[in-house]
């Protein structure tokens, strides 16, 4: 597979886009660090969390393009059982710079950390911004086909003629993405994309990696082909594969070495057609009543 022109390298996300042309990015697609303690992060109270972010979040708006979009990828900040939604941080940030948000998009997935005294979180959320209200939408890349092509008009000048779109309809700003292969997987607010454990097939040694699926619906809605697609916190490189893989130049920055070795070698084995990814299409596994996953346990059955 023939790749675009990409750079991925071990540094500062800050330092690199200072040294980029202003107006330079069509797409700033990302999920940066959480201020939760992970084994990359070091703590810090939400306040110092958010202020430090202020001058990367200034510097992409700098070489974010006139038509170019902001996907920010973002959790829960957690604090002795007390939940701070990032998201809602973040918005007054972002438009305190003008940046006009166009979705709340809410990605659901079904695995993560079992809690005890709150309900157990299974989504996170994307903003996706523009910096003016001239952006780029491929709202036919990404369309989905009706669950009714033959419903017509009851009313009006257009009464019995087919009240849809021949391409498909919208689909809307939650997408539930793997409930039906053909006809639900664009369909509603929600994105239902897996989150990658172990045993996804894109899994790398990364706590919190980022699912290509979940680029590429950006990528193919909010760019061009040829566009450049930037992630300051790349982790090893989902953004960047999402990007390559439908023909779109791309540019990451990683502070972690190792996360960058990786990243690399997963844009190798894309250029070799040996990357494993999970396909935009392929339905969420429902354990069957015959696995043995989804029977209940015999302790379980002796203690009721």
């Amino acid at each position: 597979m023939k790749l675009l022109n990409y750079r991925y390298e071990c540094t500062d996300a800050l330092e690199f886009m200072k040294k980029m042309p202003e107006h330079s990015v069509k797409l700033i697609i990302t999920s940066p660090p959480y201020n939760v303690g992970k084994e990359y992060e070091t703590r810090a109270k939400i306040e110092e969390y958010l202020e430090n972010m202020k001058p990367i979040i200034s510097e992409m708006y700098r070489i974010l393009s006139d038509d170019g979009s902001v996907c920010w990828q973002v959790g829960n900040y957690v604090d002795h059982g007390e939940i701070f939604p990032l998201d809602i941080y973040y918005y007054f940030m972002f438009k305190e710079l003008g940046l006009k948000l166009r979705n709340r998009i809410i990605w659901h997935f079904g695995h993560g950390l079992h809690c005890k005294n709150r309900f157990s979180g299974r989504y996170e959320t994307i903003l996706w911004f523009t910096k003016s209200d001239q952006y780029t939408f491929n709202l036919d890349d990404v369309r989905i086909p009706s669950k009714y092509p033959g419903k017509r008009s009851y009313k009006g000048d257009k009464k019995g003629q087919p009240s849809g779109n021949r391409l498909g309809k919208n689909p809307e700003d939650v997408w539930e993405l793997t409930l039906d292969r053909l006809y639900d997987d664009w369909d509603s607010l929600v994105w239902d994309i897996p989150n990658v454990k172990s045993n996804h097939p894109e899994k790398e040694e990364h706590p919190c990696q980022f699912p290509i699926e979940l680029v590429e619906r950006c990528v193919l809605a909010l760019t061009d082909e040829g566009d450049l697609v930037y992630d300051p916190f790349a982790g090893v490189g989902s953004a960047l594969l999402g990007a390559l893989k439908n023909n779109r130049r791309a540019y990451g920055t990683e502070l972690e070495s190792q996360y960058v070795k990786i990243g690399l070698s997963r844009i190798d084995r894309l250029k070799n057609n040996m990357l494993k990814v999970r396909p935009i299409y392929q339905k969420i596994h429902t354990p069957k009543g015959n696995e043995k996953v989804s029977q209940i346990p015999d302790e379980w059955k002796v203690a009721q």
